[in-house]
């Protein structure tokens, strides 16, 4: 299938072009604004070849489809009609939704992520220059120089670019937010790095009581002047007659806000930035790594919630005042697991299309970007995340104790590296990325994935041995109605939260949420397969019709606890026989779904398999009918 083809079927998915208000993209997903969320065939754009992953974020309906493709299917998309619109728009309209903190950590993320580049190219520089000093090179002064320029002077005017970037981000005018910001950092100020070493240099009084100094490496009280000041110039402009607008808002706004900026706002906030800073490294400097260990198990978690922008805050103080970041190294510890449950599900999975879903994600992970193996791959499975969770926090907890700390921030994993050649830490940054690769790897492969495809083929096989040792080859089909093998509530097989299921590939048919905890024979038939765990049955109709009848998502990890089953391989069963019983209370203790999947597997022979039942079904209501 070519781009204009998938494009064609993802606007179609999405309730036709009639159904969508605006479209852009970012660095890896099609973001969508729908005016009906209903309309949209969440399936279908899952079950898209090139499609990694789909997940409603900030009002968004968002369609990963990688680096370099999503570009692609943009320009496809937009020829097609649909309406574009800025990434600054869709922020304005996103901005309406969520709490009031999941609004607050967007903005610092709109503010900081701009800024993120130049701190990652800082950052990198440090590394060179540790680099070259640690193979014994000698720098001339100048190069010397030269090369303090490059590492020092975006830390130096880091309260100009926040003020420039807050400016921008809530509505004032950049060009002043910048000016205003480099006041607070001016060469005619005490700079603050030189008063807080305890040298000759002190802070100014002015008026006699009130000390100043410059902002240097000042975050938190960049971000509130540059608040406070496009609050205050959009007030200013508001009663300012258009003929003068020009001359006297940036006029009355800078004077006013530098005043503030510098004899309020800055002291009061440094005050309140420094306890922030304390109790962030407090945290970090936790005994036995507990600090990464919390931070590398939550991190992930955060990336869903959408609020993991407060990090940016965290980081960029953290290099302004020591020029390290070990957040650096306990998030790219919880990038790695994730990455690596990824590839343990497209090593274990016998789907193909997941296979290519899941090496292309895990790859984007390694290289820094999560949310294609978060959302294409490990939490439609569930255990897969919450498992690399615990690898992320394993490997945060290492990253403590070795006291890992990178140059920059923004960039993990593969090109993190650099931010640790420089500092004599790449030989215990690969030991930190090994050992949470290899237990994400392993404790999702052992534990966290059972390719539930294999449950039909295992059916099929045993069906195909039955053939050939007796002779029994089935009669022809017949048309026939199945009963609910479960009593409880109907549930849309696209609505069952396993993609082998919900996407149809074993077939389709029904799924029930249970009231009761006894799985009855749907029609008379002879049991193919009896799983020894009881949580799952094969039949073959007397009528030709093949089900699979499983009790739960990934029940299979219960190794039996909980279920019982009443048949064996072989017995005649008569509709409404029981066939096993379950205990909802355990299935549900264990972290599982109970809703049981009623599947016809050799739907293909049919002409059509339709459920028939909707709402609660009792013992003995037909659920199924199959024609041929």
């Amino acid at each position: 299938m070519n781009n204009q083809e998938i494009a064609k079927k993802v606007i179609d998915a999405l309730g036709g072009r009639e159904n969508v208000n605006s479209v852009a993209h970012c660095a890896t997903r099609l973001r969508v604004m729908v005016k009906d969320e209903g309309k949209i065939n969440k399936e279908v754009i899952e079950n898209l070849e090139k499609v990694q992953g789909a997940f409603f974020n900030s009002g968004q309906y968002q369609i990963i489809f990688g680096t370099g493709t999503v570009n692609k299917m943009y320009d496809e998309v937009v020829a097609l009609g649909l309406p574009t619109s800025s990434k600054d728009d869709m922020k304005a309209e996103a901005a309406k939704q969520g709490n009031w903190f999941q609004r607050a950590i967007r903005t610092f993320g709109d503010v900081f992520v701009p800024i993120i580049p130049v701190i990652v190219a800082t950052g990198l520089f440090m590394g060179v220059r540790g680099l070259l000093t640690a193979l014994g090179m000698t720098l001339p002064a100048d190069v010397t120089t030269y090369t303090q320029i490059l590492t020092d002077t975006a830390f130096i005017i880091l309260p100009g670019l926040v003020v420039w970037s807050t400016f921008r981000v809530f509505g004032g005018n950049p060009a002043v937010g910048i000016v205003l910001g480099m006041m607070l950092v001016s060469g005619s100020l005490p700079n603050a790095w030189a008063v807080a070493s305890g040298g000759e240099v002190t802070a100014m009084n002015f008026f006699g009581f009130i000390p100043v100094v410059g902002l240097q490496g000042s975050v938190l009280p960049a971000f509130i002047i540059g608040v406070v000041g496009a609050k205050f110039e959009k007030a200013v402009r508001k009663v300012v007659p258009d003929v003068i607008d020009l001359l006297v808002t940036p006029f009355v706004t800078l004077l006013v806000m530098s005043i503030l900026g510098l004899f309020v706002i800055g002291p009061v906030f440094h005050v309140v930035e420094n306890y922030i800073l304390i109790a962030t490294k407090a945290i970090l400097s936790l005994p036995f790594g507990l600090g990464g260990f919390l931070i590398g198990g939550v991190h992930q978690l955060i990336v869903v919630s959408g609020v993991h922008h407060i990090f940016n805050l965290l980081e960029v103080q953290l290099l302004a005042a020591d020029h390290a970041n070990p957040f650096n190294a306990i998030i790219t510890a919880a990038m790695t697991a994730q990455g690596a449950a990824t590839v343990a599900v497209g090593v274990k999975t016998k789907n193909p299309k997941l296979k290519t879903l899941a090496f292309p994600a895990a790859l984007s992970a390694f290289l820094g970007i999560t949310e294609p193996a978060i959302f294409g791959v490990n939490l439609r499975f569930r255990k897969p995340f919450f498992l690399s969770l615990i690898a992320g926090a394993i490997g945060g907890g290492l990253a403590s104790i070795l006291g890992l700390a990178g140059t920059g921030n923004g960039i993990t994993i593969i090109p993190g590296t650099m931010l640790y050649i420089g500092n004599g830490q790449l030989a215990q940054y690969l030991l930190m990325v090994a050992v949470s690769f290899v237990l994400g790897f392993a404790l999702t492969y052992m534990f966290g994935y059972e390719d539930e495809k294999e449950v039909a083929t295992e059916v099929e096989t045993e069906r195909l041995v039955q053939e050939e040792t007796t002779g029994n080859i089935p009669a022809a089909l017949q048309n026939e109605t199945l009963v609910t093998p479960i009593v409880g509530d109907v549930v849309a097989l696209a609505d069952v939260n396993d993609p082998v299921f919900s996407s149809g590939a074993m077939g389709q048919g029904i799924a029930v949420k249970p009231s009761q905890g006894v799985v009855y024979a749907p029609a008379d038939a002879e049991v193919s397969i009896a799983f020894p765990t009881g949580h799952a049955f094969g039949l073959k109709t007397t009528d030709g019709a093949e089900v699979l009848i499983h009790v739960g998502i990934d029940t299979v990890s219960m190794d039996g606890e909980g279920f019982e089953a009443k048949v064996a391989q072989g017995d005649k069963v008569k509709a409404g026989d029981v066939l096993g019983t379950f205990d909802s209370n355990k299935i549900a203790a264990a972290g599982l779904d109970d809703t049981t999947m009623v599947i016809v597997t050799n739907t293909a022979d049919y002409a059509s398999v339709a459920p028939v039942a909707t709402g609660s079904v009792a013992k003995g209501d037909a659920v199924i009918e199959v024609k041929i």
